[in-house]
């Protein structure tokens, strides 16, 4: 069994998003290519986006620290600390209103 702490990966991960161009830095908390199910904590400086893409499964986002606005076509879904959204099976993109931390869990489409 493995242990991480969620805050101080949203800690460490909020810095580096902070100082890094792209505004963004991410971690994969569980999982990877080979497994059916990712986790991945995305920080997102103030301003900073992710760019419209397709979602490679069923996902949610919980918000860990701040305020994103996830955005799918003219749908916009504004969420903080606490929230959770499910991601829609649609081309979407998010944004940080300000400087957020995210958990991103994907399930993984099968080929």
């Amino acid at each position: 069994m493995t242990h991480e702490s969620l805050t101080e990966l949203a800690e460490q991960h909020l810095r580096a998003a902070g100082e890094a161009s792209s505004g963004r830095s991410a971690h994969t908390v569980h999982g990877g290519h080979e497994h059916s199910l990712r986790q991945t904590l995305i920080a997102l400086r103030a301003g900073s986006a992710l760019d419209e893409h397709e979602s490679p499964g069923e996902a949610t986002l919980q918000v860990l620290r701040g305020r994103v606005t996830l955005v799918a076509g003219d749908d916009r879904h504004d969420a903080a600390a606490g929230d959770l959204l499910v991601i829609p099976d649609a081309r979407h993109s998010l944004e940080a209103v300000e400087d957020a931390a995210v958990l991103l869990t994907v399930a993984l489409r099968t080929r």
